[in-house]
């Protein structure tokens, strides 16, 4: 089956790795994007702003059969891109985050666990219950920490700063507070096979690394896909209790335990991660960490984190 596809976004990180593998697949791809960052060749480049309406005007010349949207944050971005596209014929994919679930004592958090009102992906849970109740078939998917080549989030390049530059890693406390990360390419290849079942129909699905991981042990993995060796270097403890457990300001990753259950994306998908952290981290580090030009980096940050 080849789709006809709308991407909001696309030239970006998730949006730039899912183009890559249904073109590989022979979809026929089209973008609409401001075209700030480069276009890949064999799709159509449809030039705009989502927050311009004279731009959305000219998806209005087209009819789609799939659409994803992994730019939007709140239900109105979404309502009025699909005002103007139509709706696909086939179905929906929203990219959302596990970041609208809820604080919780009981892990791993399944699809099903509370979200939290406050939270600053609550958009997308509205977004999420919007496309349920207006009956629009739709998959939408809630990666944790979502890492790899492309990456505009500090998230292992906050890592690879500090080892790269022989640095103390700060690490709350003892470092065994849990996290989970998924490589962008796996988060990608799911997406690309809920569109061959019926089963992802109108289903949001968590889905990152099967396993999660302390911070101790991300630092310490991080530090082996470099090809350093652990010993070589100073986790410096610090005490988080006097900041926002979700801010990243200081730290790349939420200040307490975090981490979903899979289960459900891989019974229904098929689909398993390829990639387990080290092999992950390495792809992230050879690929694009060092092929990155890097400006000298302002490391101050890190002693505010022990006054």
């Amino acid at each position: 089956m080849i789709l006809k596809v709308l991407f909001y976004g696309g030239t970006r990180f998730v949006g730039k790795s899912l183009v890559s593998n249904l073109l590989s697949k022979g979809h026929e791809i089209f973008v609409f994007t401001r075209g700030n960052l480069p276009v890949p060749e064999n799709i159509t480049h449809l030039k705009g702003d989502r927050s311009n309406d004279e731009d959305l005007k000219k998806l209005s010349d087209h009819s789609f059969d799939l659409i994803v949207d992994s730019s939007g944050r709140k239900l109105e971005d979404t309502q009025r891109l699909l005002k103007f596209s139509g709706l696909p014929s086939y179905r929906f994919i929203y990219i959302s985050s596990a970041g609208v679930y809820d604080n919780t004592q009981l892990f791993p958090v399944g699809e099903d666990s509370p979200i939290d009102l406050a939270s600053r992906h609550i958009g997308k849970a509205k977004t999420e219950s919007w496309l349920k109740a207006e009956g629009i078939p739709f998959t939408s998917f809630r990666p944790t920490y979502i890492y790899g080549p492309g990456n505009y989030n500090p998230i292992e390049k906050w890592f690879f700063d500090r080892i790269t530059n022989g640095r103390s890693i700060p690490v709350p406390l003892d470092g065994q507070a849990i996290t989970q990360l998924g490589h962008v390419s796996d988060l990608a290849e799911a997406i690309a096979k809920s569109l061959e079942t019926d089963k992802a129909n109108n289903q949001i699905y968590n889905c990152s690394g099967r396993k999660a991981v302390t911070f101790k042990g991300l630092i310490e993995t991080a530090i082996l896909a470099t090809g350093n060796k652990v010993t070589d270097f100073d986790l410096r403890s610090f005490d988080p209790s006097k900041l926002d457990p979700k801010a990243r300001k200081l730290f790349p990753l939420r200040l307490i335990n975090f981490f979903t259950d899979t289960s459900k994306i891989e019974k229904d998908l098929s689909w398993e991660p390829k990639f387990d952290l080290l092999n992950g981290l390495i792809d992230s580090y050879k690929n694009d960490y060092l092929l990155a030009n890097h400006e000298q980096v302002d490391f101050s940050s890190d002693e505010l984190l022990f006054d």
